[in-house]
């Protein structure tokens, strides 16, 4: 059986557009349109201040939910040329503990400022979380996981609602920044090295949470590998477990609101929805329909994703697009110079992982 989805590369490169600037490019566009701050295109090509959802939300979940996909594939392929479990588990430990480092190189390791380093990252998370998911996907079959999964969403939403911040007020919110237990954790344990001074979004709140992301994702792809389910089939699956996701987040979500900056249980079965949306249409569309031509735009970025998010970092791909298209943008109307910009940006990025393409150089961790 073919041992790679072509969807999966897809719906990364349509998930790290956004990242890659296209939510940018959505907020200038809406702006030339005459939609300005504070509209819904501008709302949503921004995080939810504390309790919501947003679509930029999705963005960092949907990239793990894809990372979980991925692993009954890469396992199953290992597996049959020899290697063991074992084996397995030990390579997800160092694939962990390299994209923690890598995520202290985006939080500017090399500044050598480690006293006022923050430990936390997004690809810290990724790395901690793919990581667990792996090492229950090589230890335990899907029932037990599927009970570990609900222990955790149940868990931690109960622990968080009736376990608050040592020394908060009384009758502070147990899900806001000064009362949550996770976010004193993280002041308290970490004080020097968060996001912010009350909590880290990718801080101890959402570590078990987050796992949970993954191994939906890990379900997603133990389900879709199956040889004896067709392909329309498979598809009803993933949008039949988007329902129940969804349905199961509405309803937990009075008792422990969505929250992306605790990954609150409800986050997790919100996301976890559209993932699983998001997959299902992809999948469907490229996998089972064959229809694949049209994804060659997001396969370029999809397939280089960790090279082009660090490469933002370190690389000035804005100084780039001013020097080769300072002269077209300046032929575009004064309200269309920002969007024009941003096009630019996305354009200068997109070429430069083209090259990786066509050379055949993707980055893996």
């Amino acid at each position: 059986m073919n041992e790679r989805l072509d969807s999966l590369d897809a719906l990364r490169g349509f998930d790290m557009l956004w990242i890659m600037g296209g939510g940018a490019l959505a907020i200038a566009v809406s702006k030339a349109l005459g939609f300005g701050d504070g509209t819904f295109v501008y709302d949503q090509m921004h995080h939810a201040a504390w309790h919501g959802l947003r679509f930029m939300d999705t963005i960092f979940p949907l990239f793990l939910f894809i990372a979980g996909v991925s692993y009954p594939y890469s396992a199953a392929k290992r597996l049959s040329s020899g290697a063991t479990r074992r084996s397995l588990a030990l390579t997800a430990l160092k694939r962990g503990a390299l994209l923690f480092f890598l995520g202290l190189v985006y939080q500017n390791f090399f500044a050598f400022d480690f006293a006022h380093l923050r430990w936390w990252s997004v690809l810290g998370r990724i790395g901690f979380a793919w990581m667990v998911s792996a090492w229950l996907y090589l230890a335990v079959g899907w029932r037990a996981r599927l009970v570990i999964a609900a222990a955790v969403l149940v868990g931690t939403a109960l622990f968080f609602r009736f376990v608050p911040a040592p020394g908060a007020l009384a009758g502070v919110d147990p899900f806001s920044p000064d009362g949550n237990f996770g976010c004193w954790l993280d002041r308290t344990l970490t004080a020097g090295h968060i996001y912010g001074k009350l909590f880290d979004p990718e801080g101890f709140a959402g570590l078990l949470p987050s796992v949970v992301t993954a191994m939906l994702g890990v379900f997603a792809g133990e389900w879709v590998r199956r040889e004896d389910v067709a392909g329309g089939r498979k598809t009803a699956g993933l949008l039949a477990a988007a329902v129940a996701c969804a349905s199961a987040a509405a309803a937990f979500a009075p008792f422990c609101p969505i929250n992306k900056a605790l990954w609150s249980s409800s986050f997790v079965l919100a996301v976890g929805a559209y993932s699983l949306l998001m997959f299902a249409v992809f999948y469907w569309i490229v996998d089972v329909k064959g229809w694949k031509r049209w994804t060659f735009f997001f396969r370029v970025i999809g397939m280089n994703s960790i090279a082009i998010y660090m490469a933002q970092r370190f690389i000035g791909f804005d100084k780039a697009a001013a020097f080769f298209f300072k002269g077209a943008i300046g032929l575009m109307p004064d309200a269309w110079h920002a969007a024009g910009g941003r096009l630019a940006y996305v354009v200068v990025c997109w070429l430069f992982l083209l090259i990786l393409y066509r050379h055949k150089i993707f980055f893996k961790v």
